[in-house]
């Protein structure tokens, strides 16, 4: 009898691996297509292909026809003929119609890749806009990185946002102006592949900083064509760009070189003097059985003064203008270069390893007065933050395919040397009259994680976990004797989704997982390591789905719980304890298609966020926002013509615990068109086309004037771009 059973399995099993067709989908030029829809039309069996452009469809045999389709590309129909099928894409109109609804976690990627495609990214501050619901602000003569906002976060410069390009990570741990700062302006636009985004701390491959989420960016791997452009506008603005192919179109490999330079003197009436240099370089060679390997270099400089942020009452009484200085010596440097070699390998039929290691060397000089005489009523209160430093860090994940699922194992570190990180008293930039904090700065993190995917028909179940174990020490250079204070700290963040994909047009998800940012090292040591790695639980209830075919809506209801910290202000060089929070709020997001040429996209964000340990009334969290939106209509190829228009609109919103100073919301639109002519293209843009006057980052900020008498708490505020014309050129070859 056990004999008949161990025949009769083995049979089975045979019969299910004989129904199992593996094949490839690939673009002319032989690159994989990711997440291309394959369907059996007999069976009604149905795959997806995965980062290699592969897939294993069952219950599909010799003589059975597919249908393939992928977003951008023409949908195939391809009778199966052998056992290893290569299926090769051609390029189509964009059609919101082929989006099919897959089981991923980060299935809700497809709508930065709709909006990727449709109205493709225009400067590297408008990056991090593409993710839904996520606000920014300049306001230090643009060489500073933007404030962000997001999930009713604050969240300054990234303290509560994990960035990464190409798994380079942007945010800087200890940094001299803030925890988690993140320069995204060494990424050039006209690079960006991809734009891979999650909101919520529910991803076990992300870690630190990612309590309200991620943003991962992609170069591109292979340019279509070189180009040369130029941009000019008002205020002094140009900017002149160029990506060249170093390759054969038809090349097995990949290589192509980047640069832009730009200047601009802004608005303000002490110019900002900004110039920008970026130049990049990617490699990729194709290994057998779809590995590759890529090498990237990058080096961006940039230089800028700045008029800061302005008090309320002097444009009040007509002291100054909106685009006036109490101090124009602010202003600052940065630099940084970036090497990168990423590796992707199929070991085996079911084995996968991804990987990449990489190096960073930054500088960062930055000079600030948000407070003019309160503190110095005879030189003024200008500070100086400065440091130097290098980064090593190396990601891995294996991927293991299943029967039920995929498993992944992570593992990786990451080393800041930060040396002397610095924060003084300056007069006129080139005076230090007191050193406040000074200091060389080592930290570093080690990670590993845990991720399942375990498939139950319809119901896809992500338990993980991940591990993150933290090293600081801070070797401080203003004590008379030698010290270096060293802190070790582990935590876990255990997380738990469920994603049920009804059918091609109907997700539903729940996810919940804890997640956690570092603190500055001169925190930890200070508090000796308590409560320096706070941690976040949250959880998002939500749907996707395509009640039409060229609509596409997704929708959320989510909280997030923040524990108690400890902050170290870069500023002030004081540490602030941070008690409890709680956000919760509604996501609602629409793109829809009205033919060929024309879309249309929406996103909501409303939030409540309050701290969980004040009195009310006494318990507003300062800057969160708490009623977004944007909306806009798409021109894209129709005739040789593209362009839009586009609105953003941020309510008001308390800027102190009492809600007693109001920082004032603000709504802008912004339009763009563009003309095709054989190899060149010519555009227009315009930004805030109804010169509304408007405040891009405000603060309720303590100052003093040289010729008060006492202090005031008020709004400060930098100005946001009056109507700004830019025309440009483009010419690919």
């Amino acid at each position: 009898m056990k004999n008949i059973l161990a025949i009769l399995f083995f049979l089975q099993a045979t019969l299910i691996y004989s129904q199992i067709q593996k094949g490839a989908v690939l673009d002319s030029l032989n690159n994989p297509i990711e997440n291309a829809y394959i369907l059996n039309l007999r069976t009604k069996a149905h795959a997806h292909t995965d980062d290699f452009g592969k897939f294993s469809i069952e219950n599909t045999t010799i003589k059975d026809t597919l249908t393939v389709s992928a977003l951008g590309f023409e949908k195939q129909t391809f009778p199966i003929e052998t056992n290893d099928i290569k299926i090769i894409l051609i390029p189509s109109i964009f059609k919101l119609d082929e989006v099919v609804v897959n089981s991923k976690l980060s299935a809700m990627n497809i709508i930065s890749k709709i909006d990727l495609a449709v109205t493709p990214v225009k400067s590297s501050q408008e990056i991090l806009r593409k993710v839904p619901g996520l606000f920014i602000g300049q306001h230090a003569g643009g060489g500073k990185a933007e404030q962000i906002f997001l999930r009713g976060f604050d969240i300054d410069h990234g303290t509560d946002i994990a960035l990464d390009v190409d798994g380079i990570p942007v945010n800087m741990v200890s940094h001299a102006h803030g925890q988690g700062y993140a320069d995204l302006h060494f990424v050039i636009p006209e690079t960006i592949d991809k734009i891979d985004f999650g909101k919520g701390s529910y991803y076990a491959s992300k870690g630190d900083f990612s309590t309200a989420g991620y943003v991962s960016f992609k170069t591109k791997e292979r340019i279509d064509n070189s180009s040369v452009g130029a941009e000019v506008g008002q205020f002094n603005t140009l900017r002149i760009h160029g990506i060249f192919d170093l390759l054969e179109p038809k090349s097995k490999n990949s290589a192509y070189i980047a640069s832009e330079y730009m200047l601009t003197d802004g608005p303000f009436e002490s110019p900002q003097n900004f110039k920008r240099i970026n130049i990049l370089g990617k490699y990729t060679y194709n290994l057998l059985n779809n590995g590759k390997v890529s090498f990237l270099a990058s080096h961006f400089t940039s230089n800028w003064d700045a008029s800061g942020q302005i008090p309320q009452r002097l444009v009040d009484n007509g002291t100054i203008s909106r685009f006036g200085a109490v101090d124009n010596t602010e202003g600052g440097e940065t630099q940084r270069t970036n090497f990168n070699v990423s590796f992707v390998k199929p070991i085996d039929e079911n084995l996968s390893l991804k990987t990449n290691v990489y190096f960073s060397n930054y500088q960062f000089k930055l000079y600030s007065n948000f407070t003019f005489f309160l503190n110095d009523p005879v030189n003024g209160d200008q500070i100086r933050q400065k440091e130097f430093r290098n980064i090593y860090g190396l990601n891995s994940e294996f991927n293991q395919k299943m029967r039920l699922g995929n498993l992944q194992l992570g593992l990786g570190f990451r080393n800041d040397e930060t040396s002397n990180s610095e924060l003084s008293h300056t007069l006129n930039r080139n005076e230090v009259l007191e050193n406040i904090k000074l200091g060389d700065i080592n930290q570093t993190n080690l990670f590993s994680y845990l991720n399942a995917e375990i498939n139950f028909g319809k119901l896809k179940v992500n338990p993980s976990i991940r591990l993150d174990h933290f090293k600081f020490n801070y070797q401080d250079k203003l004590q008379e004797k030698y010290t270096n204070e060293s802190v070790d700290k582990t935590i876990v963040s255990p997380k738990l989704n469920f994603i049920y994909t009804h059918n091609n047009n109907l997700q539903l998800f729940l996810k919940s997982g804890y997640g956690f940012h570092s603190n500055d090292a001169r925190v930890v040591v200070s508090q000796l390591g308590k409560e320096i790695l706070p941690s976040s639980f949250g959880s998002d209830l939500g749907i996707l789905f395509k009640p039409l075919p060229k609509l596409i809506v997704n929708s959320s209801v989510w909280l997030l719980k923040l524990q108690q910290e400890f902050v170290y202000v870069g500023d002030e060089g004081v540490v602030e304890p941070s008690g409890k929070t709680m956000r919760k709020g509604i996501d609602l997001g629409i793109r829809y298609q009205f033919n060929n040429y024309l879309f249309f996209d929406s996103d909501l964000t409303y939030t409540h966020a309050r701290s969980t340990e004040e009195p009310e009334g006494l318990n507003y969290i300062p800057l969160a926002p708490d009623f977004t939106t944007t909306a806009g209509i798409s021109l894209k190829d129709y005739k040789n013509w593209s362009g839009g228009i586009q609105y953003r609109y941020l309510k008001s919103r308390p800027a102190n615990e009492d809600n007693s100073i109001v920082a004032l919301g603000y709504g802008i639109t912004d339009a763009n068109i563009n003309y095709e002519w054989k190899n060149f293209t010519f555009g227009l843009s315009a930004e805030n086309i109804l010169n509304v006057k408007w405040n891009e980052t405000q603060f309720a900020t303590e100052s003093q004037l040289q010729n008060e008498s006492q202090s005031v708490t008020e709004i400060h505020f930098t100005p946001g771009t009056p109507f700004n014309l830019k025309g440009k050129v483009l010419f690919k070859f």
